[in-house]
């Protein structure tokens, strides 16, 4: 049943990239809220199977916590982002930061990392020296990916967030995705010094669960593809120093990242599946 649920969030989140492209006159920030939602759910529910009720509700408070902190850095003081203020799109805010950011971190963030653990397969808690590091840093590039592919969309194009420099990415700062990268490697470190020292039973993890969530990462890939198929409205758009951009360029350069990146980590990741269910166990309280 749990693998149902699973399957049918999946397909609700699929749903939601679908109109986020094809209802461009109904409200945006529901549009915004319904993908947020159905991924965090997702979390949730994976996260419970795989980690236990205790363990995705430290992830989930890892998230928030450190999401939100730093976020909140980041507009006061543009570091380590850039210098940046979040608009309206994506509703109501705690302090400068909006609550759906903090929402959309622990979806994405959980399947990242879930990613990141199929492709690296099992490592011994106990193991000194970088490896304990490789689960951390592989998760952080997987969700860098998506940042990458999504980010000159919705700050450029949809103005979810303003950066007040422009930057080379499409009107977005190269810096902003080493900050990324810094905040959820904290994040991923976290919860992996979470898990490290927790004491846990062992059970055998279904094949569909895993599946679903390299699934899950390859429809969020496939959403970001699903933009180039609208006529953009306007066509050229502006970045606050003025620099004009060509939204087909925008939304072609997500696409190939989507394709070529995340579509590279999703197939990684379906590659390793067979490896994993021979061998993984996933910690239950």
């Amino acid at each position: 049943m749990t693998n149902v649920l699973l399957a049918a969030i999946v397909a609700t989140y699929a749903l939601a990239r679908i109109l986020e492209v094809s209802l461009r006159s109904f409200p945006q920030t529901l549009l915004v809220a319904f993908d947020v939602v159905s991924a965090l759910a997702f979390a949730l529910v994976h996260g419970s199977r795989h980690y236990g009720l205790r363990g995705i509700g430290v992830f989930v408070a890892i998230c928030l916590i450190v999401g939100n902190v730093i976020e909140n850095i980041g507009v006061l003081t543009g570091f380590p982002f850039g210098r940046y203020f979040f608009a309206d799109l994506m509703g109501p805010k705690l302090f400068h930061v909006p609550i759906l950011l903090g929402c959309a971190y622990i979806g994405m963030a959980y399947v990242s990392f879930i990613l990141a653990r199929i492709i690296l397969g099992p490592i011994d808690p106990a193991s000194t020296g970088a490896q304990p590091l490789a689960l951390p840093f592989a998760a952080s590039f997987i969700m860098v990916a998506w940042d990458v592919a999504q980010d000159p969309v919705w700050a450029t194009v949809l103005h979810g967030w303003i950066w007040r420099d422009g930057g080379p990415w499409f009107g977005v700062p190269v810096s902003n995705y080493f900050g990324w990268f810094l905040n959820v490697f904290l994040i991923y470190l976290s919860f992996k010094l979470f898990l490290s020292r927790r004491p846990a039973r062992h059970i055998r993890a279904e094949n569909a669960s895993w599946t679903l969530a390299v699934l899950f990462y390859a429809v969020c890939a496939a959403g970001n593809v699903l933009q180039c198929v609208p006529t953009p409205n306007p066509a050229i758009v502006a970045d606050p120093t003025g620099k004009l951009w060509r939204v087909t360029d925008i939304t072609g350069a997500s696409a190939l990242i989507s394709i070529f990146v995340m579509g590279a980590f999703a197939v990684f990741a379906w590659a390793r599946l067979g490896d994993l269910r021979k061998s993984i166990r996933t910690p239950t309280t």
